[in-house]
């Protein structure tokens, strides 16, 4: 049995309308809250109980596959009296709160990665300067400055990389153990899912990558400097 009942601007309303409709089914959507709120019936009964004109509606929501494209298009075919919204216009409050939490989020993992890569400077400078007599000896023999400055700058590169690729995997293999055991728990009368639900996003993978590529650079850069600037008589004579 439903109450149907219609408010007026004044606070005044008419005596509410009772119907009672007979169950022919359920349905699970997943989402407890969704399914003890919601229910369904013909929009033929709808409208007779709301005295509603059968070519009259308050609303009708539209399944798309890309909604960011398609509602510009709805938009230019549809008068400007008709209102068109997104369900991601419906909640800019919540999004605007996650577009912050990744930005925070990715600031945080740079940080991170900028603190690998201050790791990095300090073991190169340490190898540079116990390898310091080999190097004013190859100096020494004919190597140009620029050479020893390859070689210290690709040891560099090659333990960023190690750990690049080291990292990618761990990463991909926690995401494929969250997506595959249920190891975070969901309460179900909240959320659609037991499950904590993973979406890897190409273009954040990428930019990831690509930032701790260049902090590595970055980072194996003045070792190999300081390695290209050894004194090649002082460090021969004291040796």
């Amino acid at each position: 049995m439903y109450i149907f009942t219609n408010v007026e601007p004044g606070g005044l309303s008419i005596t509410p309308k009772i119907k009672r409709f007979h169950v022919k089914s359920f349905f699970d959507s997943g989402l407890s809250a969704y399914d003890k709120a919601y229910s369904y019936t013909t929009l033929a009964s709808l409208q007779l109980i709301l005295n509603m004109p059968r070519n009259e509606y308050d609303g009708i929501h539209i399944y798309s596959k890309t909604p960011h494209k398609d509602i510009k298009r709805v938009k230019k075919a549809l008068p400007i009296s008709v209102t068109i919204r997104g369900w991601w216009e419906d909640n800019l409050n919540f999004f605007a709160a996650l577009k912050m939490e990744k930005s925070s989020l990715f600031i945080v993992l740079m940080l991170i990665i900028l603190i690998a890569a201050i790791n990095i400077i300090s073991s190169l400078l340490m190898t540079v300067m116990n390898r310091r007599g080999e190097i004013a000896l190859l100096l020494s023999l004919g190597a140009t400055k620029m050479e020893v400055k390859k070689v210290f700058l690709y040891l560099g590169i090659v333990i960023g990389i190690g750990g690049i690729v080291a990292g990618t995997i761990l990463g991909l293999s926690g995401i494929w153990v969250l997506s595959n055991f249920d190891i975070v728990s969901l309460p179900k009368d909240v959320y659609p899912t037991t499950t904590l639900p993973l979406d890897l996003s190409s273009l954040d993978f990428s930019m990831i990558i690509i930032g701790a590529f260049l902090i590595v650079v970055a980072s194996s850069y003045y070792p190999a400097k300081k390695a290209s600037e050894v004194d090649i008589l002082t460090v021969l004579r004291n040796e």
